[in-house]
Formats: structure tokens, C-alpha cells, sequence
């Protein structure tokens, strides 16, 4: 409809032409009499015009052919704008789209090292599976080179030798990678099966009704259309729901799957999913503004927006954040160090304010025992740790006395960061620590099909331990409990709180004796 109404302003005589469609009689006022100038100066209709696309309008040529255009690109409208007129908040503080992407995690999703170094083991242990490993890693790491390479050049697989030399691939998770998700199948796929609505040609969702179309269209030769899905949790689905084919010690498929992470699922399965809270994980992720902002540089013109979506994409994932910082230029990132010092930043808000609260309860003492309990709520919307199996978080508890000497403590790391504690396989779920050797880790630990640990993907059978924190509102009953188990002890610790998403961890510390007081420290470590 509204595209009807920019027609009927654009071309007056073939109004009566297309007056069976509905017709606004009111729309001239979405736009300024600035924008509509803009419009009939450059003669834009209804639909794309392959003349935009061949350099018409003055403009250097567009290669219609390429599905994703590289983040930069987008970057010159919604990136900084050096007259402070667009993509600011109204207290003047810089929000531009393209500054705060180029230094997250999904921005350097294929140049990240562990992630590159990780697709190389897999593919050492198991070579005959090469091919199909690389293109499964790259579908969701480097997913505009990746599809592209799919949808043109009707590739069979996309390599690293591939995303090495391709601009659109080391873009990671850029702008289109999102903006172009079809709405059909939305949250039904996964393991990177991503849907691109390839066929309206080069289109870019987004979050408002009212749009003004032809600087994009011009520029990059994409058309901006309305799309409600672009804040739907679903369109993280495809690569934040990982299940894996397993291989047993020798790489022969077994025929069995291993759900590797399942974090959009462990989101249905809580407080805030769509029939609840309705807290989808662009609301924590991309927390929302509700300034007037002009979203694009170079138009005085445009009518300012809101609310406006932060492009923070902050997770927990501070250390690799500071590696790519101080290697940029061995890994060929473009983000400035101050770039990386922003994300780092929201990264830890959302480490140490929004994923988890913990409180130390008052100590009592009982016989020649002092007893203590600390508890952990999960304010996240899925388990925490969520996402790849590495990550994992510790309760460390620290007993001190009068003199300052160590009485008790439980979850000290080594110089190397590593816990020297914990069991050589794994350490149990506990619900009471008593001696010093015991640790709480609070993780996903895989098992091969031999029932030990593996660190092998492919090798990923079942798993030993998921004693992860839960979100609120979770359920053993829900519908995709099949993907978001709880494994081993936890299931019988009655302070395990699964609706509730929190853990109680006691503590009882021999004190031989001692009468005098004790300072006690617990914190929380995430690695």
C-alpha cells in the first residue's frame, strides 16, 4: 500500500491506472517536502529499476549479482557522520551502526582464531569429512561469502582456502547476513540452513513502516522494506541451534546427532519466550533507544527514527575481544582500537550487570564447621554458559581468618588460568563443598561414544554433564526440553531450582577450632 502511495506521488497520470489498489489519501505527510523532492528529482517507481544498477543515475555501477554487499559499503550511510547530524543520540553521543558492528564478535566471526584453529582440528581428525566440515563451519562464520558462493556460483562446498581470499566471506556476520532473512521457516531451521529471500531482488528488512527508499537503492541497490521479523528471536535460530553428526573413534557416522548448542532453544524454553515475557534476544543484545535518531548520513533531510536499535551485539567473550584487538593487523581487522574498547565495555556490562546475580548468605556455626551458601540467579535468556562447549563459569570461595591466612579455598586458578582442582574427566555438579579439591563449574561437558570426554565435535555423542544454569521459567515438560537437558547431579540437587533458573552451592569449612572471625569471598569467574 504504501508503495502504491509513492507511486501516485512520483507519477500523478497513472494514478487512475492502479486506483483499484488502496490509496492513503493522507501519506504525503510521512515524508518532508525535502524527501519528495529528492524522490522527483530522481525519478524513483514502484519496483527496482535495473538502470539504477548500471550506473544511471550518475552513480558508480552496482554488480546486482552480488547478494551481499560487504558491511563498509553500508558504512557510508550508517556509519559516523563527521557533521554529528545522523546516528546521534540527542545528548550528541555517536550511536552509528557500522562503528559499533566492526568490533563485535559477529563482525569478526571468520577471522577469529580460535574458530579457525578449532575447523582445523576437526577436519585433521576426521580428513575424510573435510569438506563437508568447512562448509558447515563457514555457513554460520562466514555467511555472506558462503551463501553467496551458494546462490551464484552454485558451489557444491565453500572452503577456508575459499573465505581466505574473499572479501564477502571475512565480513563475518554483516549487515545483510541478518537483514536479509527471508520471514518464511523463521526459527525452524538450524545448523546454519539459513533462509535469504532472494526472490525480491536485494531487499534489507528493518524495523520501520515509514520508509524513504532511494538513497539505498541508489547507492548499493538495495531496496529497504518493512519487515516485523527483524526483531523476532527466530532470526538467530539458524546458527545459535548447532546439532552435529556423530562419528565414532574411527570417523564412521553413527547415525546419532549431538545437539551442540541450542541457544534459541533454550530461549523457547523459558520466561521470556513469545507466549510470556516476550524478551527476544535482540531486546538484551541490541538494546533498544528511544531518542529520535536519523539513521542515515548525508540526507539533512530524513525524519528521525525510534526506537533505535544499539548494533552492541555483546556477549561474554572478553578475551578473544582483546586478542583480535591487540593482533588487528595479523588478523587484517579494520576496527579501531577505541572501537574494540567500546565492545569490550558492553561486553562486561553484560557480564558482570545482566547475566548474573549472586549473594553470599550469612555464615553459621555449627560443631567445629562453619557453614555458608551461595546462591546464583540467571538473568540471561538462555543457559549460562550458552553457546559453544568450551565456555564454562566457577564458583570461587575464598575463607580467610583474623590473620589473613587462607582457611578455605575452593576454585583458585593456576597462573595459566586453568583450575588445578577439578577432576581429570570432569568435575561433578555439587551441592555441598567440603574440602578445598572440590570445585563447582557450572558447564557442557561432551562424551564420545566410548562415554569419555571429548573435545572433538564430530565426536560429540551424548553428554556427561550439563549442570548450566537454566533460564527462569524453564521446564523438564517444555516441548524442546530434548535440546536443552539438564545431565547428571543437578537433576538431584534439590537446590537446583529450574523454574526459578537459580543454584544454591553450600560450603562446610572445618575450622579446628578457631573462634575468631572469617572473611569470606565468593565470586564468580566465566572463561
Amino acid at each position: 500500500m504504501k508503495k502504491t502511495v509513492l507511486l501516485s506521488l512520483l507519477v500523478p497520470s497513472v494514478i487512475a491506472v492502479f486506483s483499484i489498489l488502496p490509496i492513503e489519501n493522507d501519506a504525503p505527510v510521512f515524508h518532508s517536502a525535502a524527501e519528495r523532492a529528492f524522490f522527483n528529482k530522481h525519478g524513483f517507481g514502484l519496483m527496482p529499476d535495473p538502470a539504477h544498477y548500471t550506473g544511471a543515475s550518475g552513480l558508480l555501477p552496482i554488480d546486482s549479482n552480488i547478494y551481499f554487499p560487504t558491511a563498509k559499503l553500508c558504512g557510508g550511510c550508517h556509519g559516523f557522520d563527521p557533521n554529528e547530524h545522523a546516528l546521534v543520540t540527542t545528548e550528541g553521543k555517536d550511536v552509528n551502526v557500522y562503528d559499533d558492528w566492526r568490533s563485535t564478535m559477529m563482525a569478526n566471526s571468520a577471522r577469529d582464531p580460535f574458530w579457525r584453529a578449532k575447523v582445523t582440528h576437526e577436519i585433521l581428525a576426521n580428513p575424510a569429512h573435510s569438506l563437508e566440515l568447512q562448509d558447515k563451519c563457514t555457513s554460520c562464520h562466514a555467511p555472506s561469502g558462503h551463501y553467496q558462493a551458494k546462490l551464484r556460483d552454485h558451489q557444491q562446498y565453500y572452503l577456508l582456502s575459499d573465505l581466505y581470499a574473499d572479501t564477502l566471506g571475512l565480513d563475518g556476520v554483516s549487515c545483510q547476513t541478518c537483514h536479509a532473512q527471508s520471514p518464511d521457516l523463521l526459527g525452524d531451521l538450524h545448523s546454519g540452513a539459513l533462509n535469504f529471500d532472494t526472490n525480491y531482488l536485494r531487499v534489507a528488512y528493518g524495523p520501520y513502516e515509514i520508509i524513504f527508499e532511494p538513497p539505498m537503492h541508489d547507492f548499493v541497490g538495495i531496496t529497504p522494506v518493512y519487515g516485523e521479523h527483524i526483531h523476532d528471536a527466530g532470526l538467530c535460530a539458524g546458527c545459535h541451534t548447532l546439532i552435529t553428526n556423530t562419528v565414532d573413534l574411527n570417523g564412521v557416522y553413527t547415525g546419532n546427532t549431538f545437539v551442540e548448542q541450542a541457544t534459541y532453544h533454550e530461549w523457547l524454553n523459558s520466561r521470556y519466550d513469545e507466549a510470556h515475557d516476550n524478551v527476544t534476544c535482540q531486546g538484551c543484545h541490541m538494546p533498544q533507544l528511544f531518542d529520535e535518531i536519523i539513521i542515515s548520513a548525508n540526507y539533512q533531510f530524513l525524519t528521525p527514527k525510534f526506537p533505535f536499535g544499539l548494533h552492541e551485539l555483546a556477549g561474554a567473550n572478553v578475551t578473544m575481544l582483546k586478542l583480535m584487538k591487540e593482533n588487528r593487523e595479523a588478523l587484517g581487522i579494520t576496527a579501531a582500537p577505541e572501537h574494540f574498547d567500546s565492545t569490550i565495555a558492553a561486553t562486561l556490562r553484560m557480564l558482570q550487570q545482566k547475566s548474573i546475580d549472586m549473594t553470599l548468605e550469612t555464615g553459621v556455626l555449627h560443631g567445629d564447621s562453619a557453614y555458608f551458601a551461595v546462591k546464583l540467579v540467571n538473568k540471561a535468556g538462555h543457559k549460562f554458559p550458552s553457546g559453544y562447549p568450551s565456555r564454562r563459569a566457577w564458583v570461587e570461595f575464598e575463607v580467610k581468618n583474623a590473620a589473613g591466612e587462607t582457611v578455605f579455598h575452593s576454585g583458585g586458578m593456576a597462573p595459566d588460568y586453568s583450575l588445578p582442582d577439578e577432576a581429570p574427566n570432569f568435575e561433578p555438579h555439587h551441592n555441598t563443598i567440603g574440602d578445598p579439591g572440590q570445585v563447582q563449574i557450572y558447564e557442557l561437558v561432551p562424551g564420545d561414544v566410548n562415554g569419555q570426554f571429548t573435545n572433538l565435535l564430530e565426536r560429540g555423542h551424548a553428554g556427561l554433564k550439563d549442570n548450566r544454569l537454566v533460564p527462569q521459567g524453564f521446564s523438564l515438560d517444555d516441548p524442546v526440553y530434548d535440546t536443552t537437558t539438564v545431565i547428571g547431579a543437578a537433576l538431584n540437587d534439590p537446590d537446583f531450582n529450574l523454574s526459578g533458573g537459580s543454584d544454591v552451592v553450600h560450603y562446610r569449612i572445618p575450622v579446628n577450632g578457631y573462634t575468631g572471625a572469617l572473611k569470606v569471598t565468593a565470586r564468580l569467574w566465566y572463561q
